[in-house]
């Protein structure tokens, strides 16, 4: 069995850096030591490196970016390279804080060959701009090993992988210093010094913990990995080095993640119709948006244009000191109707379903409101407006047959002042509202008047005569 192991040296740097169009020197700070634990290129050609102190890294480069390092959030980033790496392998395990296992044997035959799973696995890893060391391995603990020494090639042999492995120092195959010093008294300086051993002698001389190891190391001994599973939930955060003050500041990042978001969604072949949008601020309480559309959506350009419009509407109440994006809300993608052999459709249904998400998401989701038929025979208690129903929920069926209607229905009936030149239809007697307390007994007609307007016009049981409505 082959394992894929990545190891990332500076996953925290990473996070950082692809979320920020351009910045200067940035290093990340461990807030306990206050020591340098990851620093970026620039800040590395300015002198400053891992393990240096805060204050004489401050004096090399006095406008130097930190940022403290969060347990908490280097394990999310973890999972979160893991949910893209299972687009690709199905069996991963997590290995905190900064490291990806992946079974990649029954993988050969679908992606043909080790070799193409490696470029696969380093194309994913450039166009997100991520650093990892790879490493290929017969055992889980063999993999990671060379892949955290930098010493990992794309081979299945497993005794080139095990003469790599032997030219591992003691401190770099995991061993304490306690059990290094020891064997270095014996001799043994390497990893490889360690396999030479018999097995009688290797237990007699190691620590139960570290005879496992190697045995581990060697596969003589089992290694079981319980598979990582992902959560059914899509969740990205976006840390600014400089405070956003301008909603234009967050694009470049609610790109890159919207971007990511359609590749997951088009993974799993599912749509959302809800976003959650966090903007967290120094000094004030997170700003919450909930970016709503009519119906699934998987597009990333069509979610971005929401967003836009939503904070148009919205400035920020503050600076900007990170984003959490969430999508919580998943449905099956269904299959598109009357595409033809080019892919194309004339269904106007996604185009429409466009049209009412971004003006919900200009005007505000209460703003816009379509009419429903009510069961009254009385036309100005026929119709209600409601809310614009989505995709899939269920319309009311019109009549089979509906007498011509005009498109202009006054709120008030106004009384007729004209004789009617021409009487084109009539009369339609309209009875009832007895249950209500409002009865009518109206005859209605349509009429031509002496100006060539053309109105829908009702005499009561009263003889008076009315307009109700105007035809287009």
């Amino acid at each position: 069995m082959l394992w894929l192991y990545l190891h990332f040296p500076h996953l925290l740097l990473d996070h950082i850096q692809r979320n920020q169009e351009s910045m200067g020197a940035l290093a990340i700070l461990d807030s306990a030591r206050q020591c340098i634990v990851q620093a970026c290129p620039t800040a590395q050609n300015l002198g400053i490196e891992t393990g240096m102190r805060l204050k004489t890294a401050l004096a090399l480069a006095p406008d130097l970016n930190t940022l403290q390092a969060e347990p908490k959030q280097e394990a999310w980033l973890l999972e979160d390279q893991a949910r893209w790496l299972y687009h690709f392998a199905a069996h991963i395990t997590l290995v905190p804080p900064d490291g990806l296992c992946a079974e990649v044997s029954s993988l050969q035959k679908l992606y043909g060959g080790l070799s193409a799973i490696w470029q696969t696995i380093e194309q994913a890893l450039t166009e997100r701009r991520l650093t990892a060391w790879i490493a290929v391995g017969h055992t889980p603990l063999a993999a990671r090993l060379l892949a955290q020494t930098g010493k990992g090639e794309c081979s299945a042999d497993k005794a080139h992988l095990l003469t790599a492995l032997g030219k591992l120092p003691l401190l770099s195959a995991g061993f304490d210093k306690k059990s290094c010093t020891r064997l270095q008294r014996l001799g043994l300086n390497s990893l490889g010094e360690v396999f030479t051993l018999p097995a009688p002698e290797l237990a007699r001389r190691l620590s139960p913990e570290l005879l496992a190891r190697v045995q581990k190391i060697e596969g003589t001994r089992s290694d079981p990995q319980a598979p990582w599973q992902p959560p059914h939930i899509f969740r990205q955060r976006a840390d600014f080095i400089q405070e956003v003050e301008h909603t234009q500041g967050l694009f470049f990042s609610l790109q890159r993640i919207l971007a990511e978001l359609e590749e997951d969604l088009c993974w799993r072949q599912q749509d959302t119709d809800t976003l959650l949008l966090t903007l967290q601020h120094r000094h004030e309480e997170a700003t919450r948006l909930r970016i709503r559309t009519t119906g699934p959506e998987h597009r990333a350009e069509a979610f971005l244009k929401l967003i836009r419009l939503k904070l148009d509407q919205q400035p920020l109440k503050a600076p900007v000191t990170a984003l959490i994006f969430t999508v919580k809300q998943f449905t099956d993608r269904e299959v598109p109707i009357g595409q033809d052999l080019l892919g194309e459709t004339a269904d106007l249904d996604e185009a429409w379903h466009t049209l009412i998400s971004r003006l919900q998401a200009r005007l505000g989701e209460q703003a816009l409101r379509q009419f429903s038929l009510k069961e009254d025979y009385r036309p100005e208690c026929a119709w209600f407006a409601k809310e614009v129903l989505k995709p899939g929920q269920k319309q009311e069926k019109a009549p089979a047959s509906l007498p011509h209607r005009p498109i202009w229905l006054l709120k008030c009936p106004k009384p007729l002042t004209q004789i009617p030149v021409a009487w084109l239809s009539g009369p339609e007697r309209i009875s009832g509202g007895w249950w209500d307390g409002q009865r009518v007994h109206r005859d209605y007609y349509i009429a031509q008047l002496p100006g060539g307007e053309l109105a829908w016009v009702f005499r009561n049981h009263q003889d008076g005569w009315f307009i109700h409505g105007w035809f287009g």
